[in-house]
């Protein structure tokens, strides 16, 4: 029997509206590159940065101090960007939280871990279920499933603000899909997030009406829609090209 959804109505969801920092500020602290009211992953680990009020300039003069001039760095939930700085590209995003999900293991699944690099960025460049890195693999537990020793599907953990855990890389390889391996894997890795304590949610991009269609199936609730910005820092590059 899997577990039964925790109520949300009682649940601080207030942190998701800035969940990269809260991340950053907490459960992931020691992952942080930080200067005062900003900070970020390390490039190979996600490729995000945060500040801890992106309507205060003085956060974003410590992104800059953090980041050096004309850098390009990701940015969520940020509409705006101060004078000097560049918006050039980005997207918009949902956020879901669990509220009617079934978690439960899957005996089949197995830990995946370091090793398992090589294999994983193979089947994310095939699927494209969004980023991952050489160690973003740091961040929590990833669940697989093989199929006569090949990774064929993916799950794992990636944002963890104080009491929620981001369920991400959630992915299938096309010759193995209609089989109902992403939703196994979800709902295991919910298993473990469940376990700890805390609540998972998910992010998808704000087109990607298969993927929202089938966290909505599972018991995910769209919560909020943000856009994710691209900006490039003011001032000169570091190999001193004019920007």
């Amino acid at each position: 029997m899997g577990d039964t959804a925790p109520d949300t109505t009682v649940l601080d969801t207030t942190v998701l509206d800035n969940a990269v920092w809260a991340a950053l500020d907490g459960p992931h602290a020691h992952l942080a590159e930080r200067v005062g009211r900003a900070a970020r992953y390390p490039n190979d680990v996600y490729a995000f940065a945060a500040l801890d009020d992106p309507g205060d300039p003085a956060a974003w003069a410590d992104l800059h101090t953090l980041v050096g001039p004309g850098t390009t760095v990701r940015i969520k939930p940020v509409d705006t960007v101060p004078e000097g700085w560049e918006i050039v590209g980005g997207g918009v995003g949902v956020q879901l939280v669990d509220t009617a999900l079934r978690a439960e293991p899957a005996p089949e699944a197995v830990r995946l871990g370091p090793d398992d690099v090589p294999e994983i960025l193979d089947l994310v460049a095939r699927t494209r279920p969004g980023p991952f890195l050489r160690r973003t693999i740091a961040l929590g537990t990833y669940l697989g499933i093989r199929d006569e020793g090949r990774l064929i599907a993916l799950a794992g953990e990636r944002l963890r603000p104080p009491g929620w855990t981001e369920i991400s890389a959630v992915c299938t390889d096309p010759a193995h899909r209609g089989r109902g391996l992403a939703t196994r894997l979800v709902r295991a890795v919910a298993a473990g997030i469940r376990e700890r304590g805390d609540t998972p949610f998910l992010h998808a991009a704000a087109d990607n009406t298969n993927a929202i269609r089938l966290y909505e199936s599972l018991g995910f609730t769209l919560r909020r829609r943000s856009p994710v910005l691209l900006v490039r820092s003011p001032g000169t590059s570091r190999d001193g090209t004019a920007l």
